[in-house]
């Protein structure tokens, strides 16, 4: 069962995949969801939004009752409605069934799926897209919301669009944490599979000199143009269109890849290539099952692996190379 009705219909439609699961399984389901196409994920944590209610930085008036009472977690997605969205579903479902017997089995409650328009989903979603604070100095801004700065905050205000998530997934947020590690001031930085260009908007933000964003997707090269001109860092961030570092010149002090393990395996390679001596290689997107595939590969290609963080299931990693 899939969203094949949406096929051949205008881009602006889309196919929703909602999967209702236990928290264990959430974050392996995100990898499943970006691994089959989605730029990003929307997750319903009733426990997250709880703490942030706490916290005031959100106000309880914005969720309804039912949302908070939840003892499950909703994790969605959206597949454009194109050739390939059919063999997405197909492969969606195949991974979500081997999830399912090998994380804890009964741990994914329900699948559905939904054809949902560009607009529709711009009305019903925006209330739960809030200001966030993500590291010492980022805050994630959706565009539509207030918010007032406070001293030595960096704003980014984001807006998504359906193929991408909030800014707010671990593996953004570790690379957001890595990024503010590194910058000082002046560097150049690619960013490869830029999808909503939130990285590259940050590390303008925090000081670099040149940031070149690169996505193969139109979808993604359209959202993180917009971002960009809004965030006001076109003077710094050029957007290409591109796989991977094909079409990037020269060579970089950071390069940074937040996509999927086997993705950052493959452009190892040509990363050190593109990462000149005594520059960082910070690569994310990584679920901990393929942490030692991924850390192999890089120290087989001379990259000194310097740090190794993980938040939940996912690991983000800064390799430098040093020759």
């Amino acid at each position: 069962m899939g969203c094949s009705t949406c096929m051949g219909v205008n881009r602006l439609n889309w196919c929703e995949i909602s999967v209702k699961t236990d928290k264990v399984a959430a974050d392996a389901v995100s990898g499943i969801l970006i691994q089959c196409g989605a730029g990003g994920v929307e997750i319903e944590d009733p426990d997250l939004v709880k703490q942030m209610i706490m916290d005031n930085v959100w106000d309880a008036y914005a969720f309804t009752e039912e949302f908070l009472k939840r003892d499950f977690m909703v994790v969605k997605a959206y597949l454009p409605c194109d050739k390939y969205l059919d063999e997405r579903v197909r492969d969606f479902h195949e991974l979500l069934h081997n999830l399912d017997e090998v994380i804890q089995p009964g741990s994914i409650k329900e699948v559905s799926f939904a054809n949902v328009r560009e607009e529709d989903w711009a009305n019903s979603w925006k209330a739960y897209y809030k200001p966030v604070r993500i590291s010492e100095h980022i805050v994630i801004k959706p565009t539509w919301e207030d918010y007032d700065s406070s001293p030595g905050e960096l704003v980014v205000e984001l807006d998504p669009g359906m193929a991408f998530g909030t800014g707010t997934h671990p593996t953004t947020v570790m690379c957001v944490r890595l990024l503010e590690k590194l910058i000082k001031g002046g560097e150049t930085v690619f960013d490869i599979g830029t999808g909503s260009g939130i990285l590259a908007i940050t590390a303008a933000k925090l000081g670099a000199r040149v940031v070149k964003a690169v996505d193969i997707d139109e979808i993604a090269i359209k959202a993180a143009v917009e971002n960009v001109v809004v965030n006001g860092v076109a003077d710094v961030v050029e957007v290409m269109p591109g796989n991977l570092l094909d079409r990037v010149q020269g060579q970089a002090d950071i390069v940074v890849s937040n996509i999927v393990a086997d993705v950052i395996i493959n452009v190892t390679p040509d990363a050190v290539k593109a990462v000149r001596k005594g520059g960082q290689f910070v690569a994310s997107g990584i679920i901990d099952t393929r942490k030692d595939d991924v850390l192999a590969v890089m120290q087989k290609n001379g990259l000194v692996i310097k740090e190794v963080c993980q938040e939940r299931d996912w690991v983000s990693l800064i390799a430098a190379r040093e020759e």
